[in-house]
């Protein structure tokens, strides 16, 4: 889950919640293979693999930057790891004292991804499960599809077009991508539209503005490129500052509970006790500062940098916690958090005196430990919920969560390490990673320290005007208790990723809403998506050892056809099996 989950989130921005596959291939292999398995023992296992996903998007969103400001010539693995070790601890410890309140007894708060994941082992138990195979189908078709795209290029991976009305210069494509086709399915119509949304106002919107009073010269397509990569994606910064922003003036009661549960004298005897939880803390912090000490080879400016990293931490611990028992896990505002965080400790540094690659060195592992730390503490409230709701014992998730964030923190280096040796990681050549959050970071670390660096301020104004106003709509809708809403983070998301990475997950957001009930159709989705992602990570080790990739045919109508029968598949699937 953590190399599947890393993969994707470099290559579109976004990561799933591993908590569904995983449950339902722990139910197949017990069931299936071992003809035995408890609703609990699935709940277990769903609770420790679903921690890697939470891990890789912590890091992914923000080491990768290192490299791409050319801080890092390579990945380090210690440091990753230990940046990767230490923010998912932070976040597993700081969420347990929140648990009575936020997932018990605060009944507003609804977890709608650990309610579906525990229907889904409640339906399994019943059934004695033959729902796994649905999975490894779609698992293996989607690794085929992504080897037929990558390693033999039978397919095209985008199909796209550029050209001129007037003086603006216009852009629409596609991506061939049944991981982005899962992804829009996962996440629903609601989240796929607004995600869409953003890439309309960026591409069908802002290049064409832009390039009418900047026009456009020499290759059309490649000039929307540029003009999206250094102009456009500024908007998308904005509207994820204002974003961030906004989901911590708007839970001060979930803040609030969390300082008290962790402060307080009484605790749900069902957790970890706090002479656990404290002991474990004080060690990370104090490991944290000898972290600190290593890279800036400072002990008073890593004595500040740990002390900033925990304030930071706890407090978008606390809002994660409360936002994805709101909206999801689908709509938690990180990346605007991490920035937020990233703005933060950028100021406090600069203000100490280091600029250069130190300072950008600094700010960027502070905002990588409070980035595991938010993701973390998002799937482990997940998962508490699941729990809770099938009867498992919290202390015990608690105890394989932490298990389950030792294993993946040693994972995500060599496979960061694998994906950037054979694609490259945001360095906007043909066939590169887009590394959307990650490139993001990189450009505001150099916009702050160093010489030369500016960041295109007006564009990044604009957007924030923009999400003053997405979160105006949304609050009318509300009121008006509509079922669809304006988050601003989808929007934000929409308008810095790819107008054809947009498209798919559109198509796979229209198959959900068309879907009365999804059932297969889930499962379907996370075998699309973790395939063509394992896919890509066995590409790369290919890649590494000396394979090269082979072009075949390229052809778009070969392409659109086979990509159009993924999407019938996916469709139908529900329909057919009724």
């Amino acid at each position: 889950m953590a190399a599947a989950n890393t993969y994707l989130g470099l290559y579109a921005g976004m990561t799933v919640s591993a908590s569904i596959p995983a449950a339902v291939i722990s139910m197949g292999i017990l069931r299936g293979f071992f003809r035995r398995g408890t609703i609990l023992e699935n709940n277990i296992i769903q609770t420790a693999a679903s921690a890697g996903e939470s891990l890789a998007a912590g890091i992914i969103f923000t080491i990768p930057a290192l490299v791409i400001v050319g801080a890092w010539l390579e990945f380090d693995f210690w440091v990753t790891s230990l940046v990767a070790l230490l923010g998912g601890l932070l976040g597993v410890l700081f969420m347990i004292p929140l648990r009575k309140a936020l997932i018990v007894e605060e009944k507003e708060l609804i977890y709608p991804e650990g309610v579906a994941c525990a229907e889904v082992l409640k339906t399994g138990e019943e059934q004695q499960s033959g729902r796994a195979k649905h999975i490894f189908i779609a698992l293996g078709l989607g690794f085929a599809f992504k080897f037929s795209v990558t390693a033999f290029s039978v397919i095209k991976g985008t199909v796209e077009k550029a050209g001129m009305i007037g003086k603006s210069l216009f852009y629409f494509g596609s991506d061939c991508s049944v991981a982005l086709l899962g992804v829009g399915y996962i996440v629903g119509f609601n989240v796929s539209v607004l995600v869409f949304i953003g890439g309309a106002l960026g591409w069908l919107l802002g290049i064409p503005i832009y390039s009418l009073f900047n026009p456009a010269t020499g290759d059309l397509l490649e000039s929307a490129w540029d003009i999206w990569s250094h102009e456009i994606r500024f908007l998308g910064v904005g509207a994820m500052i204002v974003g961030g922003i906004w989901s911590i003036i708007s839970i001060k009661e979930g803040i609030k509970k969390g300082l008290t549960e962790l402060f307080g004298k009484f605790q749900s005897t069902d957790d970890l006790p706090k002479r656990i939880i404290f002991p474990l803390l004080s060690g990370i912090i104090v490991a944290i500062f000898f972290l600190y000490w290593h890279i800036l080879g400072t002990p008073g400016i890593s004595l500040i940098a740990a002390l900033l990293m925990v304030i930071a931490a706890f407090f978008f611990v606390a809002v994660s916690s409360y936002i994805v028992g709101l909206v999801g896990s689908s709509n938690n505002p990180v990346s605007g958090m991490i920035i937020s965080t990233l703005l933060f400790t950028s100021a406090i540094i600069l203000l100490i005196g280091m600029t250069g690659v130190k300072g950008m060195i600094a700010a960027l592992v502070i905002a990588g430990v409070v980035g595991c730390a938010t993701c973390t503490a998002g799937d482990v409230s997940q998962d508490l919920k699941t729990g809770w709701l099938v009867g498992a014992t919290p202390r015990r998730q608690q105890i394989v969560q932490i298990i389950g964030i030792v294993a993946a923190s040693f994972i995500i280096t060599p496979i960061l390490t694998l994906l950037n040796n054979a694609y490259g990681i945001g360095t906007g050549e043909p066939g590169a990673l887009q590394a959307p959050q990650a490139s993001l970071f990189a450009s505001i670390a150099k916009g702050l320290f160093a010489k030369g660096g500016e960041l295109p301020w007006n564009m990044v104004l604009i957007g924030g005007a923009l999400a003053i106003i997405l979160i105006l709509i949304d609050e009318f809708l509300k009121r008006q208790k509509s079922s669809f809403r304006t988050y601003v983070m989808p929007v934000a998301v929409g308008i810095y990723l790819p107008l054809s990475l947009s498209v798919p997950i559109l198509i796979g957001g229209i198959i959900r809403r068309s879907i009365k009930k999804a059932g297969k159709g889930i499962l379907v989705s996370s075998g699309l998506i973790a395939g063509e992602a394992l896919a890509g990570v066995v590409i790369a080790g290919m890649i590494y050892i000396g394979f090269t990739p082979k072009t075949i045919i390229q052809s778009n109508p070969f392409s659109l056809f086979v990509f159009i029968g993924f999407i019938a598949y996916l469709f139908l699937i529900d329909r057919l099996s009724r």
